[in-house]
């Protein structure tokens, strides 16, 4: 079974912009980024392969190689009395194209 490539698909651009909520800044997303060149973001819970692809590459002006997403269950916690739960948070790791690089910093290179 072979996959055929359609044509691009046409997202809007406000809601590309809403799609990265922000980026994940830890040791393991430093790890990644040196061994794979892949980047992390904290992504919206119906947001879509697709959509998160485009929106790198809207964004940053990189080309994205793949993009793989999971979901992280949020906590149990407590606050005094009462008993919460933090929100869920889906995640996507971005692979770039050889080449492509991001950069967080702030630092011009």
């Amino acid at each position: 079974m072979s996959r055929i490539n359609p044509a691009p698909q046409k997202f809007d651009e406000g809601r590309l912009a809403q799609v990265l909520v922000a980026p994940i800044i830890s040791e393991k997303a430093t790890m990644l980024g040196e061994k794979r060149n892949q980047v992390m973001f904290k992504v919206l819970r119906d947001a879509t392969k697709p959509e998160i692809k485009a929106a790198v590459e809207l964004m940053f002006k990189v080309e994205v190689a793949a993009v793989t997403t999971s979901v992280q269950k949020g906590k149990v916690k407590r606050f005094g009395r009462a008993i919460g739960r933090r929100d869920h948070v889906k995640k996507a790791f971005v692979a770039l194209k050889a080449g492509q690089e991001l950069n967080f910093s702030g630092e011009a290179s």
